[in-house]
């Protein structure tokens, strides 16, 4: 059993009564959200700086964005300039 299934059995159990998921595909959901959560804000701004650049953004309106981001996230992160994000992505 995945570590994630054992943490998280009540969560699966609860999406597979409320779902239309099986057990399986609960776990994978599951540890997927887990992973979004767990990426630390470096990673984060990184990942969404590729996204919105893919999408033909360019980075006068993808550093703002990523900040209202950040500040909008479950377990938000510290407030960082735009700046310190644009330190994170190019070094």
């Amino acid at each position: 059993m995945s570590t994630a299934r054992q943490s998280y059995e009540d969560l699966i159990a609860h999406l597979t009564r409320t779902t239309s998921l099986g057990p399986g595909e609960a776990a994978r959901v599951v540890a997927e959200v887990v992973a979004y959560f767990s990426e630390s804000t470096e990673e984060y701004v990184r990942r969404r700086h590729g996204e919105m650049k893919a999408q033909g953004l360019t980075n006068e309106r993808i550093f703002p964005g990523i900040a209202a981001e950040l500040s909008a996230r479950r377990v938000a992160a510290p407030e960082l300039s735009l700046r310190q994000l644009r330190r994170i992505v190019y070094g």
